[in-house]
This record gives structure tokens, sequence and C-alpha cells, in this order.
């Protein structure tokens, strides 16, 4: 069996689009929760920086997760995130070991 394999992702919006930042993110969770290896997509806005917003996701494994990159929906939504980001996104790769929810 493979490993869980896990990211932390923190987007950092242009000024004033943190809105529609985290809700193309909620489209791309809706559309990973149709992918048998996603077990957790969670999207979430930080209540200290108004720009900032975070997601969690967890996967079978890191193969699972990077060919759901090559879903064409997948590609289309990326492109129209990139517009709407300040800077380059902060990711931190996970090995999830279990908890609620897994």
């Amino acid at each position: 069996m493979d490993e869980l394999y896990g990211l932390h992702v923190r987007f950092r919006a242009n000024s004033g689009l943190a809105v529609e930042l985290e809700r193309l993110l909620l489209e791309a969770a809706a559309g990973a929760g149709d992918a048998p290896d996603c077990r957790l997509y969670v999207v979430g806005r930080s209540p200290e920086e108004s720009d900032l917003v975070w997601v969690l996701e967890v996967w079978g494994s890191r193969e699972a997760h990077d060919a759901s990159l090559n879903d064409p929906d997948a590609r289309a939504l990326i492109q129209r995130v990139m517009p709407l980001l300040a800077e380059r996104p902060q990711v931190t790769q996970l090995r999830p070991a279990g908890g609620k929810g897994l």
C-alpha cells in the first residue's frame, strides 16, 4: 500500500482578490471530491491576513496527486487561479499519519 501524501499550501492573493481565490479553490475541492484517491481537501482563510488562503490536501499517494494535476479541468482551473496570486504559492509536503477524517 502507498504511503499517504499531503500538502499544506499557502496562497497569497493580490489585494482584494482573496474571496475570488477562495471560490476557485473551493471549486477545485469539489472537483477533487470526484477523485477516489483524494482523502481530504480543505480550503480556509487566514483570520489575521485577509489576502491569505490555505489549502490542506491528503491523497492516497503522491502519484495520485500528481496525476490529478494532468486532468484538463484541473489544468484549466489552475490557469484561472494564477492571475489572482501576488506570489508563488508556498507548499509544504506532508506525510500524514492518520487522524480524524482520514
